[in-house]
This record gives structure tokens, sequence and C-alpha cells, in this order.
């Protein structure tokens, strides 16, 4: 039987850093869709209804703070992230007429001088679009293993990995939701004239961005936000897969320009939301500390 806390710093905490974040790109995505559609609309609705379901994991956890109810509130977030991020598809163009993406290659125009997934062309062969195309894959369970074995790792250290990681998803999909765009394969696919042609891998990457993408999911990177959220993070608590994983993540990195995802601007603000996103949860880890023991190892009542 999971046991009550007898003392749990982060109980001070009225909402954890994430669940502002996250809910502020809830809010806000509602909002715009009921001023935009109306109330009720099906898509309104269902923002409503991850607010309700977050709001009362919240308060479930607040009237009986035992294990149960902190990882029910923590989990919340790897299911809903998911479920939003496939609702972004269809919700997104309904508040936002139009992409970014000649905003987003201005910026880059103003860095490099053009669009860098076309300065990479010549570089284009099958050998090198096949080692891509697995880096670029291999983002997926790279996203299952880390939230699986922190999950598993204690209260105390999931509770701080998930405030980082979902802090990166809350103000990513906020990014999308304000400033959607396409990406150079899709916005103009007509200024390549090299293409990128691989094997079994390239095959199944391009029919996994097909139709996975929400075609609105460019600007930040979160290919890049998160998996280097994840080489940090990994650093200190678990350096072995770090080493295993850092060379697989800088191709990773490279391969959203070579395959033509994203844009040079992209890639820098993803890293600087990783940047804030472990500053926070490291704040957020040294507060709770100081005020108070860790209630992963502290003593519990019978719930």
């Amino acid at each position: 039987m999971y046991g009550r806390e007898t003392h749990s710093p982060a109980r001070d905490w009225p909402l954890l850093p994430h669940e502002i974040l996250f809910g502020l790109f809830l809010v806000v995505t509602w909002l715009r869709l009921v001023w935009r559609c109306g109330f009720p609309d099906p898509d309104s609705l269902v923002y409503l209804a991850f607010i309700v379901v977050n709001a009362g994991l919240i308060a479930w956890n607040k009237l009986r703070e035992c294990r149960a109810s902190w990882f029910g509130r923590l989990l919340y977030y790897p299911i809903v992230f998911n479920l939003v991020f496939s609702h972004m598809k269809q919700a997104i163009p309904r508040i936002n007429h139009g992409s970014w993406d000649e905003a987003l290659q201005r910026v880059d125009n103003a860095m490099v001088g053009g669009n860098l997934s076309l300065k990479m062309e010549p570089l284009a062969t099958p050998w090198l679009t096949e080692v891509f195309s697995l880096c670029y894959i291999l983002f997926f369970p790279y996203i299952v293993l880390c939230i699986v074995h922190y999950f598993r790792s204690g209260l105390d250290l999931c509770r701080t990995f998930t405030v980082g990681l979902f802090t990166i998803y809350g103000i990513g999909f906020l990014g999308y939701s304000l400033i959607p765009a396409m990406g150079p394969h899709l916005h103009a696919p007509g200024q390549f004239t090299v293409p990128l042609q691989g094997w079994v891998l390239t095959v199944w990457n391009a029919r996994l961005v097909e139709f996975g993408s929400s075609h609105v999911d460019v600007f930040p990177s979160l290919h890049c936000a998160v998996s280097c959220y994840f080489l940090v993070f990994d650093r200190e608590h678990c350096p072995g897969r770090f080493k295993v994983c850092l060379l697989p993540c800088v191709l990773l990195w490279i391969s959203t320009i070579y395959l033509r995802y994203h844009y040079l601007v992209d890639l820098i603000c993803g890293f600087a939301l990783a940047a804030f996103a472990l500053w926070l949860a490291g704040k957020y880890s040294r507060v709770r500390h100081v005020s108070g023991s860790d209630p992963s190892t502290s003593r519990t009542q019978q719930g």
C-alpha cells in the first residue's frame, strides 16, 4: 500500500513549475479556440478536458498526499503531451492561418546567409541519409527509455526530471501554437534539386514524419531541446547512458537540418529552451532540499 508522506517540501509549492508553464499553454490555446471557434466547440472541449483532468489530479494530490497521488499527478504529463501533439494537427490551423516559415527563413538568412539545409545538399548520399534517418528515429525510443527510467528512480528524482522535461514541452507547444511552421521540406521543397535517397530506415523515417507530424511542429526544435535536456540530466544521474547517447544525439541535431525538417533558428531556440529547463529543474531541486527532507526517503504512515 502506498504511504502518506509525513513531510514534503514540494507540498509548499501550490503548483510545480512545469504545471504552470504547460498549464499556460493549455489555457491560452483553449481561450484562443473559444475566441475563434466559439463554445462549445469539439476542439475547445478537448483542451478544456485536458485542463479539468490536470486540475483534478493536482487537487487529489493536495487532499491526499501519497506516492500514488504524486505519481498520478506526474504521470499525467507523459500521457497528455502525446494526446496534445496529435490534436495540434487539427486545432492549431483553426486559430492560426498561414505559417511562419518565411519569417524563420529570413532569420536564417540574417545569421548564415541562406537556408542551411540547402547548403548541406551537396553532402547528400544514400548512406549518410540512412545514418541521419536512424539518429532521427532513435529520438522516440530515447524519450520512452528516459521517462520509464526516471519514473522508476524514486519520487524525488522523478519530480525534478518531470519539472524540466515538461517545462520544455509546455513552452515548446506554446511556440508551435503561436509560431506554426512546416519546415523547409514542406514549405519550399522545390528549392532542393538533390533528393534524399536511402534505404529501409530512410523510408521508415520519412513515413513516420509524414504521418506523425502535426505540420506546425518546427519552432522551437523539440528534438534538440528534449535530447539535450536528457543528455545533461543523464550526465549527472545516469552517466553510462550519457556516454552511449552523446554521439547519436549530436548526429540527431545535425540530422534535423540535413533532413530538411528545421531551420537553424529552431535549433538555437531549442538549445536555449533546454538550458532554461535544466536551470529551472536544478533550482526547484535545490529549493526543495533546502526547505526540508527528501519525501521519497522519509518515514511514512499507512495511507
